[in-house]
């Protein structure tokens, strides 16, 4: 069953809900809303499978077309698609509807309302007797539909069992199947009967293998229809012992919508010096992607893994130089920089930040003992103090400024920790006085604050920027502006490492004095030189081992991250119209533009071009508005007699630096929850898959064929 509506790119069952309608069983109706529905692809299917199968929403049907007595939840027998607002990309054959068609609908609705003089006799549907389908296809429809189910509500077909017989797994996917045989299901009791058995758990595997390649094939195909991409990657997950690196693709879609899908799996094999071409070949000859038309790349990695997702990316560039490398908007720029240090101190900073968060997210009763905490260390500062228990109430971690909130709150955070872990009234559970503990050793770590501070000034450079990139598509050409300003900061720094090193350190060494923190070089450093006794100064250190590179890290990743193809594709959010608009005395400059050349329709045309569309947008008459994000620009009827300006906005909205809205990013989040709730044991690179993408349309009956194809061997065992 469909989950969604059957009109191309209409959002309902994804990012806008509405209520869904079967299709009519009367086999004429049932033709005239595929028409309308420009499906020609479902014209051939019989009136019973549309009614079983597929569905079309309530805002494709005026408010007449619905019973009186229970407005909008449900139809009239005599009811007729009309409302097709949903930008669609006509096929092949397909009848289009414009204002004729409408006009004889109305006539013919009308014509129905004057012949209704006498009382209407209670209309029932017609069941047209559909011809008996192939038993084989009807009982591998039945597979995938219950798994296909399973699949949309995130419930894993079986969970493997932790005793040695197998007999006592936990088999969803056969407890559904056996309900419906229990019901009264023919097919499978037919089956059953042949067979003396119900084991359907059997065919899991070869099913879970087909929706799998059904539903690539169907992300891959929506890429290949749209041409350009982006590939982006995020931090690699274990699934059953085996390193699997996630990847997304996005693309500007048929309707000029930023769409980006979870398109699986790819195998990382941490130790391979041919990681590229492996990754490289999966995607090209396994999944089908043309890889030079991808024009940027961005990856989400840390730990013992970067170094080699950084050597993948910088491969990547050499073999497609158009695959530009880019920052990731999914998480905040100051947290990507300090995530992709391999510093000690570094990583017990990032390490203590996720247990603070794990901690707060035990009860709600912690989270009032920490806002107490802070009113203690600020008594004469109550507008400070709300505007931070305000901060704290929210992933103060995983802000921009969050390095600079754990400074203003670490002394209020370490009293409220040593508190908990006292546990002197026994409010607190074992657990939780433990991770109390494990936190105020940490808190209480000079390497921790001596790194916690080097952070917080250097990305106090960058922070502004940082959050302009997540922002409207204003602050990301401010932020684009901006660059150059930030580079020089940072450069400034590593000039003068020797000064700026002292007013760290001097600044570590006065909260550490607030906090009765001895100041030391850390154990484990100390351990590996015992020959060198007294020689090993704490300021020496941290200049060598921490401040010096981590600023270096810190330029080194900003000038891979913001190269100048990069910077100039973010400075191309200067034609959305708003913006010109706002800066009339400045053209959007072409230099920008120029890295779209070998992709634009005519780039001889392009300086012409770009003037008119400057000349277009930069006066506004009173009380107009102006688009204002790359999305309403790319909406805008006459762009397309721009075609140089609608392919670089195209181009530009791909940037894996863009975040997108709400509603796009829908993949994304749907990943983060299925790898942060399902258990090790349950977890499937396959359905993964299936349960981050339900939504691109499944039939059914291809699904069937790409089986039968792939195990022609099954046909016909039980």
């Amino acid at each position: 069953m469909q989950n969604h509506c059957v009109v191309l790119n209409c959002p309902s069952g994804i990012s806008d809900f509405q209520a869904l309608f079967r299709f009519p069983r009367d086999p004429n109706r049932s033709q005239k809303w595929v028409e309308l529905c420009q499906r020609n692809d479902l014209k051939d299917k019989p009136a019973e499978q549309l009614y079983r199968y597929y569905r079309l929403c309530g805002k494709h049907f005026e408010a007449s077309a619905f019973d009186s007595d229970a407005p909008g939840s449900m139809l009239k027998a005599d009811a007729i698609p009309s409302v097709f607002d949903v930008p669609v990309q006509p096929q092949t054959g397909q009848v289009k509807l414009g204002k004729e068609t409408k006009k004889d609908e109305e006539t013919e609705r009308r014509g129905r309302k004057k012949m209704k003089k006498a009382p209407a006799e209670p209309v029932t549907e017609t069941v047209q007797t559909v011809p008996e389908e192939d038993e084989e296809k009807t009982y591998l429809k039945i597979l995938f539909e219950v798994l296909l189910l399973l699949g949309e509500q995130s419930i894993p077909p079986f969970v493997p069992s932790t005793g040695k017989n197998e007999a006592f797994n936990s088999c969803n996917f056969q407890a559904l199947l056996e309900y419906r045989l229990n019901c009264g299901d023919k097919v499978l009791k037919k089956r059953f009967d042949q067979s003396k058995q119900s084991c359907f758990f059997k065919e899991l595997d070869p099913l879970i293998a087909v929706c799998e390649q059904y539903v690539r094939s169907k992300v891959v195909e929506g890429v290949k229809q749209n041409g350009f991409f982006s590939l982006l990657t995020d931090e690699p997950v274990k699934i059953l012992g085996e390193w699997c690196l996630p990847v997304f693709l996005r693309y500007v879609d048929q309707s000029k919508s930023r769409q980006e899908r979870f398109a699986g799996f790819l195998t990382f094999e941490e130790n391979a010096d041919d990681l590229l071409e492996k990754l490289v070949s999966e995607i090209t000859d396994r999944w089908g992607l043309d890889m030079s038309q991808c024009r940027g790349q961005a990856h989400s990695c840390s730990g013992t893994h970067y170094r080699k997702i950084k050597t993948f990316a910088s491969k990547l560039v050499e073999k497609y130089p158009k695959a530009v490398l880019t920052f990731r908007s999914t998480n905040p720029l100051n947290l990507s920089l300090a995530n992709s240090m391999g510093l000690s101190g570094v990583q017990l900073v990032l390490s203590t930040f996720k247990k603070i968060e794990s901690f707060f997210s035990q009860s709600p009763l912690l989270q009032v003992e920490f806002e107490h905490a802070i009113s203690i260390f600020y008594p004469d500062k109550e507008d400070k103090a709300e505007e931070l228990k305000k901060i704290c109430r929210a992933s103060w971690t995983r802000r921009n400024d969050g390095f600079e909130v754990a400074l203003e709150v670490i002394e209020a955070l370490l009293l409220c920790v040593d508190s908990v872990h006292d546990n002197e009234d026994m409010r607190w559970n074992d657990q939780i006085t433990h991770y109390a503990l494990e936190i105020s050793k940490a808190l209480t770590d000079f390497e921790f604050i001596m790194a916690l501070i080097v952070l917080k000034n250097i990305m106090a450079l960058i922070q502004a920027f940082g959050k302009n990139l997540q922002g409207k598509a204003a602050d990301v050409h401010s932020a684009a502006a901006s660059l150059p300003a930030v580079l020089h900061s940072l450069k400034e720094i590593s000039d003068n490492i020797d000064v700026y090193h002292d007013f760290f350190y001097d600044e570590a060494i006065n909260l550490a004095a607030a906090m009765e923190i001895p100041v030391k070089v850390p154990r484990l450093f100390l351990r590996k030189h015992q020959g060198e006794p007294g020689t090993i100064q704490a300021d020496g250190y941290y200049k060598e081992h921490l401040t010096v590179p981590a600023v270096k890290h810190v330029i080194s990743e900003m000038n891979d991250l913001f190269s100048q193809n990069h910077s100039k594709a973010l400075g191309c959010m200067s034609l959305i119209p708003d913006i010109i608009e706002g800066n009339k005395s400045a053209q959007p400059d072409e230099e920008n533009l120029q890295v779209f050349n070998d992709d634009i329709p005519n780039a001889g045309s392009l300086s012409a071009e770009l003037h008119c569309w400057w000349v277009k947008w930069s006066k506004k008459s009173k009380g107009e508005t102006f688009p204002s994000s790359l999305h309403d620009t790319l909406q805008l009827a006459d762009v397309k007699f721009f075609p140089n300006v609608l392919a670089v906005l195209r181009l530009t909205s791909i940037l894996p630096t863009l975040a997108l809205e709400d509603s796009t990013d829908v993949a994304f989040r749907r990943f983060r929850m299925y790898t942060k709730n399902r258990p090790d044991n349950v977890k499937s690179k396959s359905l993964a898959l299936l349960n981050i993408n339900y939504d691109v349309g499944f039939d059914l009956d291809s699904m069937v064929e790409i089986y039968q194809k792939t195990y022609p061997e099954k046909q016909g065992v039980s």
